[in-house]
């Protein structure tokens, strides 16, 4: 079963094939599709940080509540959930009404990035002093 660091890990690397994938307009769609999945991926990070059953779902806005279950800080994150939680689905596939520019796409980059620096954050281990040796 994929531990803490194995989920930050996808999550980081979603963040950065976004962020790569966002200087060419023809690929928009899978730009944005990768903020989603980072989103995704950080909050399932702190749910195995919390020893939490990870739901089968893409819905940020079920993940997100499952992560204030054990941290109501979570919350703080709703807007920036509603926000991703479409282009899971919006972006993967055709749709007329679905459209994207360069500043959703940054905007949306900020978002999945503020949601993984948070989950970082609540994860984080305290590091070990210089020369402390692990038993």
């Amino acid at each position: 079963m994929p531990g803490l660091n194995d989920w930050i890990k996808k999550a980081s690397s979603d963040l950065l094939a976004s962020i790569k994938l966002s200087d060419d307009h023809i690929v928009f769609d899978c730009s944005i599709f990768h903020t989603h999945q980072s989103a995704e991926k950080a909050f399932k990070a702190f749910l195995v940080f919390v020893h939490q059953q990870i739901p089968k779902t893409h819905d940020l806005g079920v993940l997100l509540d499952n992560c204030a279950e054990s941290d109501p800080a979570f919350l703080l994150l709703q807007y920036e959930s509603k926000i991703l939680n479409p282009y899971s689905s919006e972006s993967r596939y055709p749709n007329d009404k679905f459209r994207i520019d360069q500043q959703k796409v940054e905007e949306a980059i900020r978002m999945a990035k503020k949601i993984l620096d948070f989950v970082q954050k609540k994860v984080q281990q305290p590091e070990k002093t210089q020369g402390q040796r692990s038993t």
